[in-house]
């Protein structure tokens, strides 16, 4: 009896971790507890392995290939998460066909920042409770480490709520990519991986490898992709100007719009969130509307929502 007790004991104590082990490949698998916000440090294990794993380039070396490999897919990704993830899916600012607009959710879940649903799920959220206590990444409310790099390791950010995101929800395909997430980002550091290892064979000249290309191409480009985005959680509702006063304490920041594409305006995008388009003057730089501009002329997305006429007359006051 205490031998079959025992092991009834083991099996429980064991069921949570396994749990915990299929929420890395099946998002559904989320517990998602209401009210837990103490990080998951098992869960947390792929996102800290990713961040060591860049200190492999002491072995691997570098090269001017892998070095562009990365930038490349850098500039390619931060453009599917601005322009599509977050201007697309979470506020709705134009418009595409469901063909590209699974090509570029593929794209963003390449980010390793879970899928476009849970994405847009939680930046409505954010922009409804912006800088209280319900909202989950305040800078002002919870400190600069959970806004940056805490919140989302949490059983109670695990979970994607698609009550907010109604309109998505309703594609079969976004939904798979949602719940497996993960399946994207091993692809492209297989593909990485092999390409390293072609070039290394067939153009050993390019000095790269099949290693350094994953470790470049892959790890060091999508951690440094990780921090440039969520700066705009920890930093640009601290530091910068504020042009309108809004109810958050957002803010523009040149610095942080260059490296995020355009979303370091960010005091713009709170004040008016429905346009495409977020630095409203013609000197903000926004390499993102710019982009979208361009899939416009080439007729792959439509009706770009603009600043309107009494938004850019309230900012000059």
């Amino acid at each position: 009896m205490n031998r079959l007790s025992s092991t009834a004991s083991i099996r429980a104590r064991q069921r949570p971790r396994l749990q915990t082990l299929l929420q890395w490949f099946d998002g559904q698998a989320s517990a998602g507890k209401e009210g837990c916000r103490k990080i998951d440090w098992f869960r947390a294990v792929p996102f800290i392995l990713m961040h060591a794993a860049c200190l492999c380039v002491i072995w691997v070396g570098v090269s001017p290939v892998a070095i562009a490999v990365a930038m490349g897919l850098y500039a390619v990704r931060m453009f599917a998460l601005t322009g599509f993830y977050h201007r697309y899916f979470s506020h709705r600012t134009f418009r595409t066909s469901r063909t590209v607009q699974f090509a570029f959710a593929v794209i963003g879940a390449a980010c390793v920042q879970r899928g476009p649903l849970w994405w847009a799920a939680h930046h409505r959220h954010h922009h409804r409770h912006a800088d209280t206590a319900l909202d989950p990444h305040s800078p002002t409310v919870h400190g600069f480490l959970w806004s940056h790099a805490g919140w989302f390791l949490t059983p109670e950010a695990f979970k994607t709520d698609l009550s907010r995101v109604p309109d998505f929800q309703v594609y079969p395909e976004l939904r798979w990519l949602d719940r497996f997430d993960t399946a994207i980002p091993v692809a492209l550091a297989v593909a990485l991986f092999a390409l390293g290892a072609l070039l290394h064979r067939f153009a050993p000249t390019l000095g790269t490898s099949a290693w350094q290309m994953l470790v470049w191409g892959f790890f060091v480009s999508t951690v440094v992709l990780f921090h440039a985005t969520v700066t705009i959680n920890s930093l640009a509702h601290r530091f910068g100007q504020r042009r309108f006063a809004t109810r958050d304490n957002s803010r523009n920041n040149p610095w942080l719009a260059l490296i995020t594409f355009g979303e370091g305006w960010h005091n713009n995008h709170h004040f008016y969130p429905g346009s495409a388009r977020q630095g409203f003057r013609w000197w903000e730089i926004d390499l993102t509307w710019y982009g979208l501009r361009l899939l416009a002329a080439l007729g792959l997305v439509w009706d770009l929502k603009p600043v309107p006429a009494w938004v850019t007359r309230k900012a000059e006051h």
